[in-house]
């Protein structure tokens, strides 16, 4: 990765990271991606433990995109399950946009809010 697009990336992350602090009332829900898969987990900062977690292990036959959907409701399924209702996105060093934004439409489609 050449050193401008990497500048980039840092600074889009400082960014994101800046406007999610201060949010002590709501956990947080943290999203990564790669090429082939998609992880997300909702984190409570204070306390330092991954609360819900959930990941593309083992769906390898479908579109990202439709795994992305998939893994946003059971997010929210399993968060309802241990009384989250309202969390803060942090998408990383992602743009809102493509797989991301099928995720965070999914899980608020089924109740998450944020």
């Amino acid at each position: 990765m050449d050193k401008k697009k990497k500048k980039t990336i840092e600074r889009r992350v400082l960014r994101v990271r800046k406007k999610l602090k201060g949010k002590k009332d709501r956990p947080r829900l943290s999203i990564f991606k790669s090429n082939k898969n998609i992880y997300a987990q909702i984190i409570d900062d204070e306390k330092q433990i991954t609360l819900v977690s959930v990941g593309s292990f083992s769906e390898k036959k479908m579109k990202l995109k439709d795994i992305a959907s998939m893994l946003g409701k059971k997010l929210a399924k399993l968060a309802k399950e241990k009384k989250i209702k309202r969390v803060v996105f942090d998408r990383g060093r992602y743009k809102y946009h493509g797989i991301i934004t099928v995720f965070a439409e999914a899980a608020r489609n089924e109740g998450l809010q944020f």
